[in-house]
């Protein structure tokens, strides 16, 4: 493991982390725009580059996304608002829709203003066509497989929840309602396999002649995986094109036509952008074990405890200090939650992994990087910690892009009583 201070490829220099630290106080997260641009222009042989906005989902980020010609995908009412207030159009096709419920709030919403939607569940198909017949749809297709970095992120196969698994079942439904139908949509789940990523695009191929609609786009879906480790590589996304684009050339062989080929991103875009940066408090050792605890949570960073996840964890020593990296202690590194849980260095099934980290003091802080995809997304306010401020590096400049959250932010929703 690396413990050398080396942010998104020295952009930003350790003093202007301190500097921050001095005015702000940790935690907080910091993501790098430049990182996010790199990543749009390695995908830009799609023709459609549509951010999977649950990955990151503050608006000052989805405003420069936009900049760079990137569309939505959203799957809930808030992300429609979200994308919506960040100057993603309705009427271009900038937002669709993804998921395998309606509720009623949303439904309105989706039909007021003729949003596309991702068809997951045939009963959606019913609930919008009896208040929105001729709408605007994908189908979202289940293949019968999957694929994940973990199970919980695998959403293909029968142990998924998600997509129609037997699409031919829907023709007559889509006739019915008079459904416009845009595209198919196929996504099995996170991380790349190149073997896997052939049998969804042969599966993609088998369903657009089985179903013979005159689609007018495919999705290849998302789940690009990023390099969380320092042995492994990044997507070749040029033979990932190729699959997908030979798949398309097929497709629009069949029909006649120009087909749409997009991509979905979320991790792929935004995950290497973003770090996390916290303060040691307590150094405490077992039996067994050496901990540090630190003031960041699981209710800040989740993966690791929901996944098992890895994010590389290097040392900022405090000012004046210098660290030899030549020595090292192998270390548990934990947050401060009421929770035996609160780890970050753990595995899938929950157990304590150490890491190797140079001696470090009371004082000192640690960086987790890689964290700019479910990160502050899937934070909570858990122990009643309020959510922590998000930071953005741009043209030479940092910017608070969304406030510490306070106390008060958090009691006064449930400072009125309200009789119903």
């Amino acid at each position: 493991m690396c413990n050398c201070f080396n942010l998104f490829q020295n952009s930003i220099k350790k003093k202007e982390i301190l500097n921050i630290i001095e005015k702000i106080n940790t935690p907080f997260w910091l993501y790098d725009i430049k990182m996010i641009y790199k990543k749009i222009k390695l995908l830009n042989n799609f023709d459609i580059i549509r951010f999977a906005q649950k990955a990151c989902s503050n608006i000052n980020i989805l405003k420069l996304m936009k900049k760079k010609g990137v569309k939505i995908d959203a799957v809930s009412l808030g992300e429609i608002e979200r994308a919506i207030q960040s100057g993603f159009s309705i009427k271009e096709n900038d937002i669709v829709f993804t998921a395998d419920i309606f509720d009623q709030e949303t439904v309105d919403k989706i039909t007021k203003f003729n949003i596309p939607v991702n068809i997951g569940s045939i009963d959606m198909l019913h609930q919008l066509g009896k208040i929105s017949p001729n709408h605007d749809i994908w189908i979202r297709i289940n293949p019968g497989f999957g694929h994940g970095h973990n199970k919980k992120t695998n959403t293909g196969g029968n142990n998924s929840k998600h997509g129609i698994l037997y699409p031919k079942k829907i023709l007559k439904i889509i006739k019915e309602y008079g459904f416009n139908v845009i595209g198919l949509h196929m996504h099995i789940g996170s991380g790349v396999n190149y073997e896997h990523l052939q049998k969804v695009c042969n599966s993609m191929l088998h369903q657009a002649y089985s179903l013979n609609i005159d689609i007018s786009s495919i999705s290849a879906g998302g789940g690009i995986s990023v390099p969380y480790k320092d042995n492994e590589n990044h997507v070749d996304i040029n033979h990932y094109f190729s699959l997908w684009n030979k798949t398309r050339k097929k497709i629009e062989n069949y029909f006649g036509h120009h087909v749409n080929l997009e991509i979905e991103p979320g991790r792929f875009l935004v995950a290497e952008s973003g770090i996390l940066i916290c303060k040691i408090y307590t150094i405490k050792k077992t039996d067994k074990y050496t901990f540090i605890l630190v003031d960041a949570g699981f209710n800040d960073l989740m993966r690791p405890i929901l996944y098992g996840s890895y994010h590389k964890i290097t040392i900022l020593p405090q000012k004046n200090r210098n660290i030899d990296y030549s020595e090292t202690k192998k270390v548990v590194i934990g947050g401060p939650l009421c929770e035996a849980g609160d780890i970050f260095t753990q595995n899938k099934n929950g157990n304590l992994e150490e890491r190797d980290l140079p001696l470090v003091e009371i004082g000192d802080y640690l960086i987790f990087h890689n964290t700019g995809a479910y990160g502050a997304s899937m934070s909570s306010i858990y122990n009643s910690r309020p959510l922590i401020p998000e930071i953005l590096y741009e043209n030479n400049s940092f910017k608070i892009i969304r406030k510490k959250q306070t106390i008060h932010d958090l009691l006064k929703l449930e400072n009125s009583i309200i009789k119903i």
